[in-house]
């Protein structure tokens, strides 16, 4: 059975999102504040995370960024802002999905298949496209896509689940230009119409974290004006 945890500390939400995920087949873990969500992530296999953005000792924001420092798995912000700076923010810092509340249960059980259908997807094509164990070397760049570990120039560079995903589906297709729209619908597997600007922070994000480790900006990763970004190799 599929575990998702809720993160929620207003019990009648999530009474009711526990009995969506009840009625549709998921197996629900609640949590009202972060140390009880912890406990939870170190004693159960947890495939997906619904997240409130507030919560009574911490923000869900700052929350996202640390679980998503640990575990790659799904998570799914929740809150009543409809700003947009709240919605990039969240999709930037790591969040598979922003929902408004007040949310229906078939929108949120649509968006968490979604998002765990996706996050199967990407794993499949790791596993099937390159030797999960030995990885694959360009250059001084090595990924492990089984640790998710990026080695440059001898030095691990720690990346965000999306950051890796960003630079393991760009290496996929060399050459090849995707634009923000492309890209966000790619990685983060909701409409194009959405908030593709995320992928200029994170592709940001990610040259820098490359700068650092090398020593000098990372070439590989081209911008190509008005069109897009490819991972540039040599034929």
């Amino acid at each position: 059975m599929i575990n998702i945890l809720v993160i929620e500390d207003e019990v009648c939400v999530a009474s009711m999102e526990r009995d969506f995920l009840e009625g549709s087949g998921f197996n629900p873990f609640i949590a009202n504040h972060a140390d009880k969500a912890f406990e939870i992530i170190k004693s159960e296999k947890i495939d997906a995370i619904i997240l409130d953005v507030t919560l009574p000792d911490t923000d869900g924001f700052s929350l996202c960024r640390q679980l998503r420092e640990i575990t790659n798995i799904p998570i799914l912000l929740t809150s009543s802002s409809s700003n947009d700076s709240d919605i990039v923010r969240g999709l930037g810092i790591g969040a598979d999905a922003y929902l408004i509340k007040p949310l229906s249960g078939p929108v949120l059980i649509a968006h968490l298949r979604a998002q765990l259908a996706i996050h199967d997807r990407i794993m499949d094509q790791k596993i099937n496209k390159i030797s999960p164990e030995e990885g694959f070397t360009i250059d001084n760049l090595t990924i492990r896509p089984k640790a998710r570990q990026v080695i440059l120039n001898g030095k691990d560079v720690s990346l965000t689940g999306k950051e890796f995903d960003l630079l393991f589906f760009l290496i996929n297709h060399p050459n090849e230009v995707f634009t923000k729209e492309d890209l966000f619908e790619a990685i983060w597997g909701l409409n194009p119409i959405g908030e593709p600007a995320t992928v200029t922070v994170h592709i940001n994000r990610l040259r820098d974290k490359l700068k650092t480790s090398s020593g000098h900006p990372y070439e590989y990763i081209e911008t190509v004006w008005g069109s897009g970004y490819r991972f540039k190799l040599n034929k």
